[in-house]
């Protein structure tokens, strides 16, 4: 897997012979490192913010053209796919990535709304039961980031677990998010399983003259928050809501940031199906 897309390695190139010319000392390489930084999440980030930006923006305003939201959100996210493949700014691995995620995605969705746990209160021609197809795509949106990060910041990772444990593991979380409506909820069980499986893993990523170090359980806390900040936004907007925001919108409760530090696993062990983690070393 190469680390960027042709497309990507001309604005690299750019970027590194603007950066490049810039003085060098301690605070000037750290402001370089944390504007790298951020510009590349903003990329890696690029479909889920586009999804994101779309539902935002017709929360706001959506003019009466006889086509639902719901409709409107799945062609245009099936579009945003498909150019980000025209136009190289995903890799064919990459989609395969996104394909499974919207499939494990809707699987969980059907079930979920059927349980009652949250409801789409719009209507939609392009949905299944109770699930809009555009659903899909918001899990989508997190398999996106997954690998684009890995390969975009060149992550490599040190002690990491066995995949075929992790596998278990992500297979356990999977099961439990359906089997805790009929039996006792295992989320603390399995939040134990993360911190033994993966307390001594680190990422090692590169953003642009030097690698950076962090622990993986506050990788997978750090995104779970994004994501939870994002389903504020997504519930505000109306493209689903729970229960409790049926009379109108209150913050998501905190324990969904739980349900989205597990997904985390779930996301890592699907990528790593499709592209292998990569030991660090220490001249890598």
């Amino acid at each position: 897997m190469g680390q960027f897309t042709s497309l990507e390695a001309r604005i690299d190139a750019a970027a590194h012979a603007v950066l490049a010319r810039l003085p060098r000392g301690r605070l000037t390489d750290g402001a370089v490192e944390f504007l790298v930084f951020g510009l590349k999440q903003a990329w890696a980030c690029l479909f889920g913010g586009l999804m994101l930006g779309m539902i935002l923006v017709t929360r706001l305003w959506w003019p009466e053209v006889g086509l639902a939201r719901y409709d409107f959100w799945f062609l245009a996210a099936l579009l945003i796919q498909l150019g980000m493949l025209v136009f190289r700014l995903e890799t064919p691995s990459e989609a395969k990535v996104i394909l499974i995620f919207h499939v494990v995605g809707t699987g969980m969705e059907l079930f979920k709304t059927a349980a009652g746990s949250w409801i789409y209160p719009e209507e939609a021609l392009f949905r299944i039961g109770g699930v809009p197809l555009f659903s899909g795509f918001m899990y989508a949106c997190v398999g996106s980031y997954m690998a684009r990060i890995q390969r975009i910041f060149d992550i490599r990772f040190s002690h990491y677990p066995p995949v075929w444990a992790t596998v278990l593991l992500g297979m356990a979380i999977y099961i439990n998010f359906f089997s805790h409506h009929f039996i006792v909820d295992l989320r603390w069980v399995l939040f134990a399983a993360v911190a033994l499986l993966y307390f001594r893993s680190s990422m090692h990523y590169r953003v642009f003259r030097f690698r950076h170090r962090m622990p993986m359980l506050l990788a997978f806390l750090l995104v779970a928050l994004f994501i939870w900040i994002g389903e504020n936004i997504g519930t505000w907007s109306r493209a689903w809501i729970y229960p409790d925001q049926a009379d109108g919108w209150s913050l998501v409760s905190w324990s969904k940031l739980g349900s989205w530090y597990l997904l985390m696993l779930i996301s890592v062990v699907l990528v790593t199906l499709v592209h292998p983690p990569k030991a660090y070393q220490q001249n890598s």
